[in-house]
């Protein structure tokens, strides 16, 4: 995973929230790249649910998919562009 850029707007709450969602999305790839580790998807996939959604709701993210999704694809690239709520 590529090292992750502070975006100006965004708190650590948000940035915390963005990384644990990329840390799932690679857990999600790993169980999903081999379809023989399929039935161990649950407990495999467990932690990194339960980490993602702490930390969307901790962040204040809970229902707010695109903003949450923004942050998430600029943290995925080390972006620093202003969260969208921000572009006016």
């Amino acid at each position: 995973m590529p090292a992750t850029t502070s975006t100006p707007s965004a708190t650590p709450g948000d940035r915390t929230a963005a990384q644990a969602y990329l840390r799932l999305l690679a857990a999600v790839r790993a169980v999903l790249d081999d379809p023989s580790r399929a039935p161990l998807a649950v407990p495999l996939l467990a932690a990194p649910i339960a980490e993602a959604d702490e930390a969307l709701d901790a962040a204040g993210l809970a229902g707010n998919e695109r903003e949450f999704l923004d942050l998430v694809a600029l943290q995925a690239v080390g972006g620093h562009a202003p969260r969208p709520a921000d572009r006016h």
